[in-house]
């Protein structure tokens, strides 16, 4: 039994939330339970909830590494395809150096470093200048699809 995508088609497999080939979330309806999500505390792999700019993470919505969850916690984080980066994007699609995150007074700015794919913030791509990110945002960094998401917690 499959599901398929009502954006290209793609069959992808039964509990599947996002298409494997689009990335598109996949309807929630024939899902029957609920996952439970650990709640993340102050000191959970260096998240530093009561600090705003390091109660923040990226999660890889699509792609071959979905729900892969890294914590930004830097000053600068590095985003690419050197296994030195931050965050480390193993595909060819994405730059050696494709994105840094840096943080600022109200949060973290995205900017594109000269990667050749370029990178999509909301679906419209990034120029030369940078962006601040807010929680919810998506990225697409080659063919990754991912989330920004900020700590709640006061």
């Amino acid at each position: 039994m499959t599901q398929l995508c009502e954006g290209c088609g793609h069959s992808n497999d039964v509990g599947a939330r996002f298409c494997s080939s689009c990335g598109r979330p996949l309807s929630l309806a024939e899902e029957a339970s609920t996952e439970a999500l650990e709640t993340l505390t102050g000191d959970s792999e260096g998240i530093d909830l009561e600090n705003p700019l390091t109660g923040a993470a990226l999660i890889v919505a699509s792609g071959h590494q979905a729900g892969t969850q890294y914590a930004v916690t830097a000053q600068v984080v590095t985003v690419g395809r050197h296994p030195d980066s931050d965050i480390f994007l193993d595909d060819i699609t994405v730059s050696r150096l494709h994105v840094e995150l840096t943080a600022s007074d109200t949060g973290y700015d995205i900017k594109d470093v000269g990667s050749l794919n370029g990178t999509y913030l909301n679906g419209e791509r990034l120029e030369d200048n940078k962006a601040l990110l807010t929680n919810g945002d998506e990225l697409q960094i080659g063919k990754f699809k991912l989330l920004y998401l900020v700590s709640s917690a006061t």
